[in-house]
């Protein structure tokens, strides 16, 4: 008894005096930033005393992009709708093209020359084609590059230059280690001024800025970046690539402070995979979701940020074929939560298409879990026409767009409209049987015989002067007999939303 006595005694002593030491009762619970806890957590004095070695050491790898691109631009007749239309010829219609060029940055990976940078410093813009690509080396030394890769989806291209002479480069580090408060720079050529660095803090760790992508996730940086730094890489101070600078956010256009990087655990394996002429292949689900916050959450009685609901399901795609339904509540993916950090977009596109994974979720109050067989995700180019005429954003895999690479030059200069072949998407948005023939209406010139009789986007076109339309060809070729047969209209037979086909007859564009 003596002996344990003599031991309590000791721990009260103890106690007492580490008590003294502290100020705080032993065991009290302290303030975060407490004197007794900050201290082993603060920078070392003076630290970092600066970042000129680290940046002598890693601005050899970093490089600016440029491409001479060639864009067709529609000419617009500046008196359309006024008397004096006719007076100079009708100017609008018309395609013409323009030199343009675009700036960005990037950084060499690989001794024998291979550059990672985003897809968009390197794709044109519109309906332009790139006619030629260039990197350039922080010694001023030009090289002419090709195109190895590129993925739409997660903006991340690979290009590859050569020289006799082995490249200096560096490596992927850990972004999975970052955490918010760490020190970074960010190397790359903002509005064309080579060589420049900025510095700051990581500000959070996998930021979703709401855009519906699968990649919806990114590294944020108070690190200045700018218009050109787009591509190049965010260093952490051990000299690691732990992000690709890909966009702001700013009211003005310049850098206010939130800029955004692709996380290296996210774009290493894809530039691999790019790098060796592999396809890219993601998950789908085939949902229209939104998160779980405000009033929808309050609605539903669940947490703010847990979980996304299902707005609408694709017929025929994997989540129908599951049995999943709008006001479904996704909680789960594969044993994985559904959060703001890691959402349904992430978690799906990251599983292998043929997978089955259960996927839990609540349904009226009531917690189901369903079994899944994950499609593959389409094109962006298939996606933006799947939501070309419903209006939606925030699909699980998809952004709203228009695609425009299918319409016809004839048919947009004498019908003034842009069409795209009908398909079984998007029959179902526009309520169609899915075997319905004909082209749609994307687009209408405002000042076309066409607009002036009420055609209006997402009108199908079924035939053309008696004849048949499947595709966008069977309605070009009508136009152009129109106009060797020296007729003034096209006989349209056309459906509108709703109603049953009626004909019209469209006026052709008149040419100079």
């Amino acid at each position: 008894m003596r002996y344990s006595y003599g031991i309590t005694s000791a721990l009260l002593v103890g106690g007492a005096a580490i008590s003294l030491i502290t100020g705080h009762p032993a065991g009290a619970q302290v303030a975060q930033n407490d004197d007794s806890q900050i201290a082993k957590v603060v920078p070392r004095a003076g630290a970092p005393e600066g970042f000129a070695d680290l940046t002598a050491q890693l601005q050899p790898a970093v490089v600016n992009i440029s491409t001479r691109q060639r864009i067709k631009v529609q000419s617009q007749n500046p008196f359309a709708g006024t008397p004096f239309e006719g007076m100079f010829g009708n100017r609008g219609g018309q395609t013409q093209t323009r030199e343009a060029q675009s700036l960005g940055s990037g950084f060499i990976i690989s001794a024998d020359g291979y550059v990672v940078t985003n897809n968009h410093v390197i794709s044109p813009e519109g309906n332009g084609e790139i006619e030629e690509i260039t990197v350039t080396t922080p010694d001023g030394t030009d090289y002419p590059a090709k195109i190895v890769g590129k993925d739409d989806a997660s903006d991340l291209a690979v290009l590859k230059i050569s020289s006799s002479k082995p490249f200096p480069f560096v490596k992927f580090g850990d972004s999975s280690k970052a955490r918010p408060g760490d020190w970074v720079i960010a190397i790359g050529n903002p509005f064309g001024l080579g060589g420049t660095v900025t510095s700051g803090i990581v500000s959070a760790v996998y930021r979703a800025t709401g855009s519906g992508s699968p990649y919806d996730r990114y590294i944020q940086t108070d690190a200045s970046i700018n218009r050109g730094n787009s591509g190049g890489p965010l260093f952490d101070m051990q000299g690691n690539v732990i992000g690709i600078n890909n966009a702001i956010l700013s009211p003005s256009g310049g850098s206010v402070g939130i800029g955004l990087a692709i996380p290296a655990e996210t774009a290493a394996p894809i530039v691999k995979k790019l790098m060796d002429g592999k396809e890219i292949e993601r998950g789908y689900l085939g949902v229209q979701i939104q998160p779980v916050a405000g009033d929808l959450a309050d609605s539903l009685g669940l947490p703010q940020n847990r979980g996304e609901f299902v707005q609408a399901v694709e017929p025929g795609q994997p989540a129908a074929k599951a049995g999943i339904q709008p006001g479904d509540v996704v909680t789960k993916v594969d044993g994985k939560d559904v959060t703001n950090d890691q959402t349904l977009s992430f978690l799906v596109a990251n599983v292998k298409p043929g997978t089955t994974i259960p996927v839990e979720l609540y349904r009226q109050g009531k917690r189901r879990a369903v079994n899944v067989t994950v499609g593959k995700r389409p094109s962006n180019a298939e996606l933006a026409q799947s939501q070309m005429f419903n209006g939606n954003d925030g699909d699980d895999d998809s952004q709203s767009g228009q695609d425009s690479s299918s319409t016809s030059e004839a048919i947009a200069d004498n019908l003034g409209l842009q069409v795209t072949p009908m398909t079984a998407r998007i029959a179902a948005q526009l309520g169609v049987s899915p075997d319905t023939k004909g082209v749609v209406v994307l687009g209408i010139n405002p000042s076309s015989d066409a607009a002036q009789k009420g055609m209006s986007r997402g009108d199908i076109i079924m035939s053309a002067n008696y004849r048949a339309i499947e595709s966008v060809a069977d309605l070009e070729a009508v136009v152009k007999k129109a106009r060797s047969d020296n007729r003034d209209s096209v006989l349209l037979q056309v459906k509108k939303r709703g109603r049953s086909p009626q004909f019209a007859a469209i006026r052709l564009l008149r040419k100079d």
